[in-house]
């Protein structure tokens, strides 16, 4: 019969590797879902402000957006539309990286 001598340490030491996995895996997740959050903030931002047809304060709302992201703004009737996409990499190039995409839609002021 063999010896099953250090077998729990084994099962302990693969479950906290396990559990240091699943617990980075989880930070990301939430860093994605922050980075949307900023995303989703940013789109509603510079929707409401070209709205109000105030350039300036959404040309502000964009330089405050995440570092990489695009802001595409166009017109759907008396709509102004705001999409905001950003590849993101929270933890930088050694993950690969996550497209988010963000919308928002604001009836225009006065319209």
């Amino acid at each position: 019969m063999k010896s099953e001598r250090g077998m729990v340490s084994f099962e302990v030491a693969f479950g906290v590797m396990l559990a240091a996995v699943v617990a980075l895996g989880l930070c990301y997740l939430l860093a994605l879902v922050v980075q949307l959050g900023e995303l989703q903030a940013t789109a509603g931002e510079v929707a409401r402000q070209r709205a109000r047809d105030d350039t300036a304060a959404a040309a502000r709302a964009e330089r405050d957006a995440p570092v990489g992201t695009r802001v595409r703004v166009s017109n759907s009737g008396r709509d102004v539309v705001v999409i905001a996409e950003l590849n993101s990499q929270p933890w930088g190039l050694w993950i690969p990286a996550m497209p988010l995409s963000a919308r928002a839609v604001v009836a225009r002021e006065g319209a």
